[in-house]
């Protein structure tokens, strides 16, 4: 059973929404629906923006403990929704096929070794699970955001975990792609 409704905040910057597009956006957003069972209550949040004649739709579903984001940037406010949209379909469908091949064990090849399998198998998306090679302990030092960026820059890092001064909690700095910053802060 799918989920029946996905809730959509639609939200504009540099750009009045219109109705048609934010009824354009609840439309392609509700058609991801098929991809979740009923108990989660999934949420999309919609940032439509202009910036330097660029038309730009980030979107950001969540649904259950899963958060996936897709981007899409064109001269169309439209076919950049579209764009994003494909991105987070292609995300879920991802996810969903890792989870699958985990659940079913060592697959078909390794069971039957049948060359029709086999042909079979090679022509299916190649999806190998993630790998954690290594891992890191350190010192989380209190400071301001400033400061945590400064380091990060002075590291050549494209992040930074750090303690904030401010508020007692870890939180991670991080460049996005238009040269400015974000910052992550936990939310119990």
């Amino acid at each position: 059973m799918a989920v029946e409704e996905i809730r959509v905040v639609v939200k504009g910057k540099n750009l009045d929404v219109t109705p048609a597009l934010r009824e354009y956006a609840k439309k392609k957003i509700s058609k991801t629906a098929k991809f979740f069972d009923a108990p989660h209550d999934p949420l999309a949040e919609v940032v439509m923006k202009i910036e330097r004649d660029r038309q730009i739709a980030e979107i950001t579903l969540q649904v259950g403990g899963l958060l996936v984001r897709g981007e899409g940037i064109t001269d169309d406010m439209y076919a950049s929704l579209d764009e994003a949209i494909d991105r987070i379909e292609r995300q879920i469908r991802k996810h969903k096929t890792r989870i699958l091949k985990r659940q079913q064990g060592p697959g078909l090849r390794g069971v039957v070794g049948n060359s029709s399998v086999e042909a079979l198998e090679d022509r299916r998306e190649e999806v190998t699970p993630p790998r954690i090679v290594r891992t890191k302990r350190f010192a989380i030092k209190p400071m301001t955001v400033e400061e945590a960026v400064l380091q990060m820059e002075l590291l050549g890092h494209d992040f930074f975990v750090f303690g904030n001064g401010a508020t007692g909690e870890v939180n991670v700095v991080y460049k996005r792609h238009g040269g400015d910053y974000g910052l992550i802060e936990p939310e119990y």
